[in-house]
């Protein structure tokens, strides 16, 4: 199960076609924790590289993922949250919440995947 969003999208439109998806297919997942992650990943897209390309939502072999691409090809550098209202606090969120987050080179860009895996049967 797939769902694909092409961009630009604004954070409100991709946590709520994240929302219906986790609702219909992964009712187990944690939705703040992957909504949040949602947000950033599209908000940082937004600030760093001008905007996201395509966000992709995929339940797989029991793991959720998120994924999104954009057309800066550098790796996320975590910076020291600025509490004066500078940032600095979304990657840190995102490594934080994700229980798998890698980035990978793609044709136009990067792609970032926040994954979390379904709980066992028992």
């Amino acid at each position: 199960m797939e769902i694909v969003m092409d961009g630009p999208l604004t954070g409100a439109q991709a946590r709520s076609t994240a929302a219906r998806f986790l609702a219909e297919h992964c009712p187990w997942a944690d939705a703040d924790a992957v909504l949040l992650v949602v947000s950033e990943l599209v908000t940082n897209a937004a600030r760093h590289t001008g905007a996201l390309a395509r966000l992709r939502l995929r339940l797989d072999a029991g793991e959720l993922a998120v994924c999104a691409e954009d057309a800066d090809p550098r790796t996320p550098v975590p910076r020291t949250p600025d509490l004066g209202g500078g940032g600095g606090f979304g990657w840190h969120m995102v490594e934080h919440l994700a229980e798998r987050l890698a980035v990978f080179e793609a044709p136009d860009g990067k792609r970032i995947e926040a994954a979390w895996a379904a709980p066992s049967p028992a």
